[in-house]
């Protein structure tokens, strides 16, 4: 469970899909004033705050006990949370509307790589919950087994060794100094 707002100074595992998109949008602009300290974000939802709270209900439920595990690699950065863990297996919750199938996209595997490099744990899960009306309304309402799901999530040694940690380096030079990202810097560099 996340204890701060404050999303500035370091990069999170969550932020990947920034990290290797395309620089040159008002959304990748106002991630990175964000970034800078210029802006912070105070986005709430209903659907947000339900997945927070259900959390570690949800990693109780199928036997993890440590949870909101923070590593810190600062020469790039990077500070990454991790919502549930044994000693070698990364567990990472998500919520989504019971209502349709959950599709595991593409940004939350990322996420996870990026999860599994910082940690170094060769093992990690996607933990996905369905959420049914009730359970926006009354957060503490049991866990359904039938609605946990379980994806294992293979590490991506090509993608964080070629596309995310030559951003991630850039971008944490481009913070250190305090200047927005270019990418013809980047791709000359």
């Amino acid at each position: 469970m996340i204890e701060t707002k404050d999303r500035s100074g370091w990069f999170g595992a969550s932020d990947t899909d920034y990290i290797v998109g395309n620089w040159n949008t008002k959304s990748f602009t106002n991630w990175w004033l964000i970034k800078l300290g210029v802006h912070q974000s105070d986005f709430e939802s209903v659907a947000m705050n339900a997945g927070t709270h259900k959390e570690h209900q949800i990693l109780e439920h199928i036997g993890v006990t440590e949870v909101d595990k923070q590593i810190l690699i600062p020469e790039l950065k990077l500070r990454v949370n991790l919502d549930g863990n044994t000693d070698d297996t990364i567990y990472e919750v998500k919520t989504h509307s019971a209502d349709k199938p959950f599709k595991c996209p593409i940004k939350y595997k990322r996420q996870v790589w990026v999860q599994m490099y910082a940690s170094k744990y060769k093992k990690a899960y996607i933990v996905a919950y369905g959420l049914k009306n009730e359970d926006y309304r009354n957060y503490f309402l049991a866990v359904d087994k039938d609605r946990v799901q379980t994806i294992k999530v293979e590490y991506n040694e090509e993608f964080i060794r070629k596309t995310y940690l030559p951003r991630l380096i850039y971008l944490a030079d481009c913070l250190e100094r305090g200047v927005f990202p270019d990418m013809a810097e980047f791709e000359a560099a």
